[in-house]
């Protein structure tokens, strides 16, 4: 064909839609198919270039377990789930607007903080402990120990007892757990249970920033862009509570490097924490590897359920 109607074939693939498809699958296979055929026109993409990207997806499922989503980390690479974390964001805001219109006060002066991206090293089965003890499960004498702690709010602006803080981050080498499997099980990873004034605490590391894993595809992303794979020092948390959404989030050490130029595009200003000196009223705790030098404080409002 010379002149091939783009239009009405991206019609046809649209039509092909059937009557029983969900209302949602509805909305969006239509306006899928129509951005990916215009992008595969207007970049000509040819057979032999759709054929490595579909290779490359493949890999990306080969390399995932539970432990590691590369597929994932993929589409972080392009700046697809912090872009999927601002669309949530916006449409949280205009849930706000509305719920202000209709007399509610969506804001607290103690809500702090906003979201961020999950990342690929996210892992189920980590195991409850008590307040204030530490998530250090391998020795690391010369890290730089931080008493981290804050109070969950409800959307209310009220404190949330029950509330369950996931958090994890590198270790002082730049790597999560899942990455080095001669350290124990959920290094540098813990869950906490908030207590009745909404509080909870543990003991961390100061993190590093590191390179995100750039062995396999998404590794191979950078490089076909020419980009860097390092993320600045940051710590995850995912916020859980049954009667709030949930609430995923990263904060981010401000003397780290790449705050500028982060790999995967999660840096927002609010997002950009300090780490203080220790009081000196703090009791070092027992049965630790190293000193505590650091605290960090920081407290969260959860979004109302919707």
């Amino acid at each position: 064909m010379s002149n091939p109607d783009y239009a009405a074939y991206t019609k046809t693939v649209i039509d092909s839609i059937g009557p029983g498809a969900s209302p949602r699958a509805k909305v969006v296979f239509p306006i899928l198919i129509k951005h990916l055929h215009a992008f595969m026109v207007e970049a000509d993409i040819s057979t032999e270039e759709l054929l490595a990207a579909c290779d490359m997806l493949v890999g990306a499922g080969k390399v995932s377990d539970e432990r590691r989503n590369e597929v994932l980390l993929v589409s972080d690479t392009l700046g697809c789930e912090s872009l999927c974390d601002t669309l949530d964001s916006a449409r949280a805001a205009r849930a706000a607007d509305k719920a202000a219109a209709g007399g509610a006060d969506p804001d607290s002066p103690e809500a702090i903080g906003c979201s961020a991206i999950i990342g690929p090293f996210y892992r189920t089965g980590v195991p409850e402990q008590p307040n204030g003890t530490s998530i250090i499960r391998h020795p690391e004498p010369n890290a730089p120990y931080t008493f981290m702690h804050g109070t969950i709010f409800g959307s209310d602006g009220k404190p949330l007892p029950d509330a369950l803080v996931d958090i994890w981050h590198d270790a002082p080498d730049g790597l999560y757990d899942a990455q080095t499997p001669e350290k124990p099980e959920y290094h540098c990873r813990g869950r906490f249970r908030t207590d009745k004034d909404g509080k909870w605490s543990a003991i961390i590391l100061k993190p590093t920033p590191y390179p995100i894993p750039y062995d396999h595809q998404a590794g191979d992303m950078l490089k076909l862009m020419d980009r860097h794979p390092f993320r600045p020092a940051h710590v995850h948390l995912w916020i859980h509570h049954p009667k709030h959404r949930s609430f995923v989030t990263q904060i981010f050490n401000s003397d780290s490097e790449y705050l500028k130029d982060d790999a995967v595009f999660a840096v927002k200003d609010n997002l950009i924490v300090e780490y203080k000196p220790i009081s000196k009223d703090y009791k070092q705790p027992h049965g630790i590897d190293g000193e505590v030098i650091y605290e960090l404080k920081q407290d969260f409002r959860l979004p109302a359920a919707v």
